[in-house]
């Protein structure tokens, strides 16, 4: 059984799905074999729903990009926004990178492979639905890598589900070193904000 986080095989038969990306509608491809890939998930629309887009020139590390509609309501309610998407899923990066094209904000987003990634680039936002399904040993691995990332004043916006783990991970980022506040809670769940201390 393939899952979102490992780039299928076969065809790639792409559709498009509608989404409100905060004062936004859009339509993003699609595709099988990507997160959230018939529509924008309950998770992501409350992150959305809770958090206001960033303002001004900053840097956003988009973690988990799927098709991309956190890519998009960023590019789109900051025009001086700098995007990097990154996914493990090949088609996901695909996916976004055409979604960025068409709706005219490509050369404000780059999509990447996370290991082709530049070890020393820092951003000023990173913004996420993390994939908890990978396990909490991978999850933890990858929230120490790329929350390393974040620069001076940074602040990291995740949305994870109660039911997977929202308050247990909150609590392990605390005894990691983060500060880690609960800034919305909705249809199970929890929205977070997460900064150096």
């Amino acid at each position: 059984m393939s899952h979102y986080f490992e780039t299928p095989t076969g065809k790639a038969d792409v559709f498009r799905v509608p989404m409100r990306l905060w004062d936004a509608e859009v339509e993003l491809d699609s595709s099988r074999g990507v997160f959230s890939g018939t529509g924008l998930d309950v998770g992501t629309a409350v992150l959305l729903r809770s958090c206001d887009p960033p303002a001004g020139p900053v840097r956003v590390l988009d973690l988990g990009c799927g098709i991309g509609p956190l890519t998009v309501a960023v590019g789109l309610a900051d025009p001086e926004a700098q995007i990097t998407a990154i996914d493990v899923n090949e088609r996901a990066l695909a996916l976004t990178r055409a979604n960025a094209d068409r709706l005219g904000i490509g050369d404000r987003v780059r999509t990447s492979l996370p290991d082709d990634v530049p070890a020393d680039e820092l951003y000023d936002e990173i913004w996420s639905n993390p994939p908890i399904r990978i396990g909490k040993a991978a999850l933890h691995d990858l929230l120490t890598r790329w929350l390393a990332r974040l620069a001076d004043g940074g602040v990291a916006w995740l949305v994870v589900a109660r039911n997977l783990g929202a308050d247990s991970l909150a609590t392990w980022l605390e005894g990691e070193g983060w500060d880690c506040e609960k800034v919305a809670g909705a249809k199970g769940f929890r929205v977070f904000a997460v900064r150096r201390p």
